[in-house]
């Protein structure tokens, strides 16, 4: 019997979608509740059948590897990002303080950023290679912008994102913890650089700073004014970008943790 082409793409549409629905919530899951937690629970709480998990997961494993690798082409895109949009000194500091946030307290993602030998398959050995790949990238630019000693090597950033990350997480006061990161990144700056640090900090002190001199937004440099308050945003892009953020963040204020 022949089969439509519009029903196989259907199904392999199909397919697809369930698989996205089992690794997001997968995510979200092992942030809340740990790498414990079974595939049939994951599979309640996706909303979909065991038998839908296990045929795109064959085994816990499997789904964690999946999970991993996720999270660090999440992080090979943010560094795209940030050489696209700001200046390489700043892309590489910043980029590094977004890795060690989103990092923080989740030491399967801190093994994965450092391809610790407990996780050997391919695909989250392929993404940790990728993930290299794009900090020396963000290395190389701000070695020759100057903004960088030239004794730093990627492997030296890969351990301190991961120290980093144990640092953040160790500190109570979020703000505080990761004021102290910022602190063991200056380290890492030229020693002839003596003005200040003005690479953009994480979300979370954007409301409690102003930039100092660049976009809280996207960290792109602003043009001084010479009358009136200093500018926070480059354009209404960014200032409409902050505002949905600030919304956002307002309305789950009482949701609890997201995952």
């Amino acid at each position: 019997m022949t089969v439509a082409p519009g029903t196989v793409v259907a199904g392999r549409s199909d397919a697809r979608r369930n698989r996205e629905i089992v690794l997001r919530t997968a995510m979200r899951v092992f942030a809340e509740e740990g790498l414990e937690v079974s595939l049939g629970r994951i599979a309640q709480r996706a909303g979909v059948g065991a038998g839908t998990v296990y045929r795109h997961f064959p085994s816990k494993e499997i789904l964690v590897e999946a999970v991993l690798a996720e999270q660090v082409q999440g992080f090979v895109v943010a560094a795209g990002e940030w050489a696209a949009r700001a200046a390489p000194g700043d892309a590489l500091f910043g980029f590094l303080l977004e890795v060690i946030e989103k990092s923080a307290g989740r030491r399967h993602v801190c093994d994965a950023l450092t391809a610790d030998q407990s996780w050997p398959r391919a695909l989250l050995a392929a993404a940790a290679q990728r993930f290299r790949e794009a900090l020396e990238h963000l290395l190389h630019d701000a070695k020759r912008a100057g903004a960088i000693r030239a004794d730093v090597r990627v492997e030296d950033l890969a351990a301190l994102a991961v120290g980093g990350s144990a640092l953040r997480a160790a500190h109570r006061d979020r703000a505080r913890g990761t004021q102290l990161v910022r602190v063991l990144l200056d380290g890492l700056r030229t020693p002839a650089v003596t003005e200040p640090s003005t690479f953009r900090d994480t979300r979370a002190l954007q409301r409690h700073e102003t930039g100092a001199g660049h976009c809280v937004e996207c960290g792109a440099r602003l043009r001084a004014r010479t009358t009136g308050r200093p500018a926070r945003y480059c354009g209404p892009t960014c200032r409409q970008r902050a505002r949905r953020r600030r919304i956002g963040e307002d309305g789950g204020a009482g949701s609890g943790p997201a995952g």
